[in-house]
């Protein structure tokens, strides 16, 4: 028997009759898995722009594959360690910052990029699907592809759970402890490439980086421990990439673009308000019917977690 509410369910639910839609729902959810259990320790290390700078420095890798017949994310995942590596060599340098390194190594690699791109006529992929990709043109070998992904990065992270949270907040006490601080940041950087290759092969360098970087600075706002941050930016994430196709699919707009810049909106809304309920307790700090402030994730807390693990 029909309802009043059946209009509404179908709107809600069309796009995700069509396959493909489906696809890229599924690939979506996967890669907010993926990008949840790597996000919050680029964020938590204040590795973000190095994020930023892996994700578009990938191109000659991805050219030269392209070139040579190969796998554009094996060439991808060169091009991103080759950075990795020269980050690596020059965070210790004391005549500029880190900042520094990591952006002149970005400029330089994407002009190197550019630049065989520029010279190779048979270079066949679209800059333009490297930079945006196509969530919509994801295959069941793209979903495959993604879940491995994100089965070797779930059991990294739990491997190195406690190594890399005394690394982000104390790598003295990693060393005396005996965590070996050094490979522990090599596996994150590896953690990192991992996600940026494999997700830009799918998804392009936008949303890949705006699923590394938004859910989980947003879930940080309202979460405190680790666990729940974690789940807490793979919640968003997964909203976020549900709420940008459907909107992608009315309103006729790119659809990764779309999902990024859902994510990125969520964020901006929970830091409103965040915002507003700590307001709101400042102008009445003897009520006590104000609202709680959202917890937010420090590092106090999480270095606590680190503290107490066995």
């Amino acid at each position: 028997m029909a309802t009043i509410f059946d209009p509404v369910m179908t709107t809600l639910a069309e796009p995700f009759t069509v396959s493909f839609v489906q696809r890229a729902l599924l690939g979506g959810v996967l890669l907010a898995a993926v990008c949840a259990l790597t996000g919050v320790w680029v964020i938590a290390r204040g590795m973000t722009f190095l994020g930023e700078a892996m994700s578009h420095g990938m191109l000659p890798g991805v050219a030269i594959a392209s070139i040579l017949g190969g796998s554009p994310v094996i060439g991808a995942a060169v091009s991103a360690f080759a950075m990795a590596a020269g980050v690596g060599a020059l965070r210790n340098n004391r005549e500029f910052g880190r900042d520094t390194g990591i952006g002149l190594l970005f400029v330089g690699m994407l002009s190197v990029g550019v630049i065989v791109v520029s010279h190779s006529r048979s270079f066949a992929t679209d800059l333009t699907a490297f930079l945006f990709g196509d969530v919509l043109a994801i295959r069941a070998a793209d979903l495959w592809l993604l879940a491995g992904a994100g089965a070797l990065v779930a059991v990294v992270a739990a491997v190195f759970h406690r190594p890399f949270l005394a690394l982000t907040f104390d790598p003295r006490k990693a060393r005396t402890l005996g965590l070996r601080p050094e490979l522990a940041n090599l596996v994150m950087m590896g953690l990192l490439t991992v996600t940026m290759a494999v997700a830009f092969s799918v998804v392009g360098t936008l949303l890949a980086f705006g699923m590394l970087i938004a859910p989980s600075a947003a879930a940080m706002l309202v979460a405190r421990r680790l666990p729940a941050v974690m789940l807490t930016a793979f919640l968003i994430g997964a909203a976020a990439t549900t709420l940008g196709l459907w909107i992608s699919w009315y309103a006729a707009t790119a659809a990764g673009a779309t999902i990024a810049a859902v994510a990125v909106l969520i964020f901006f809304t929970i830091l409103a308000v965040r915002a507003a309920i700590l307001a709101t307790r400042g102008a009445f700090p003897a009520t006590s019917e104000s609202l709680p402030a959202a917890p937010q994730a420090s590092a106090s807390d999480l270095r606590a977690e680190a503290d107490t693990k066995p």
